[in-house]
């Protein structure tokens, strides 16, 4: 702020700071509890119009004879997911393929920003005189929470919906029979509360590290070397973006398919 170089820990953590609007007085600045991640809001909202245009219009306009080259790609990735839905999913439903098509291609999107250069979209808003701006939005614990605690929903509305009254004799009698009811209700909440919470540390986990690795390369090494370290962890990080929103993806066809089915 007044041109005195900073070290390489304070570059870090000016790296971990949200843009946050406090709600109590709708000011750019840490209000606890009641304080929205605006850098995470604006760019997550961003990738879903991002996802969901395109691809309507795709489907608006779908060609039956010699499709263009987007629309075989938009094709490739519909007919992946739904084999994909096909080969876990056992029960009926018309929202869970579009629903993992959508978790997929949403979290593909906002991990793929962990390969941008770190500084680049901090730079840019920081020109527009907002000086924390985190461009990962599945680097923040508050989007893989969101996202993980709106599957749980549907799991527990899917079990509710399908199994009824039987549901409550499923979860007061497995696994140890009835007269274990109380292990057995503990056990099942045990079960329920550790999908959510693991779903989304998973990714959070990954993408925090990954973009923290990102910063560490751009903090400790000179401008002149930091592409090849950067440029490695680039294309394997590649691959663990892809890997993070398939397996998002398929935990949730998982979970959605068990509350399906009985024991």
């Amino acid at each position: 702020m007044n041109g005195a170089p900073i070290t390489s820990q304070e570059y870090i953590q000016h790296h971990l700071f949200n843009l946050q609007l406090n709600l109590h007085n709708f000011t750019l600045s840490n209000g606890g509890f009641w304080t929205l991640n605006l850098d995470t809001m604006i760019v997550s909202i961003f990738f879903g119009l991002v996802f969901v245009i395109p691809f309507y219009w795709i489907a608006s306009r779908i060609d039956a004879g010699v499709p263009g080259k987007f629309q075989n790609f938009v094709e490739t990735i519909l007919e992946f997911v739904d084999n994909t839905v096909k080969e876990t999913f056992h029960g009926k439903s018309p929202l869970v393929a579009p629903l993992a098509l959508t978790i997929f291609i949403w979290v593909f999107l906002m991990n793929f920003m962990d390969l941008l250069p770190v500084d680049l979209l901090p730079r840019i808003m920081a020109l527009c005189g907002f000086h924390n701006f985190k461009s990962v939005p599945t680097a923040d614990l508050s989007t893989t929470f969101a996202l993980s605690l709106s599957v749980f929903i549907l799991i527990i509305f899917y079990n509710v919906k399908i199994k009824g009254f039987g549901l409550i004799k499923e979860i007061l009698t497995k696994p140890f029979g009835p007269w274990l009811f109380p292990i057995n209700f503990i056990l099942r909440l045990i079960e329920e509360c550790t999908r959510p919470i693991s779903l989304s540390l998973r990714l959070f986990g990954n993408m925090f590290a990954g973009e923290l690795i990102f910063i560490l390369i751009a903090a400790l090494l000179p401008w002149w070397i930091q592409w090849v370290p950067g440029g490695i962890w680039a294309i394997f990080h590649i691959l663990i973006i892809s890997i993070q929103a398939f397996i998002f993806m398929m935990l949730t066809i998982i979970y959605l398919s068990m509350a399906h089915e009985s024991h």
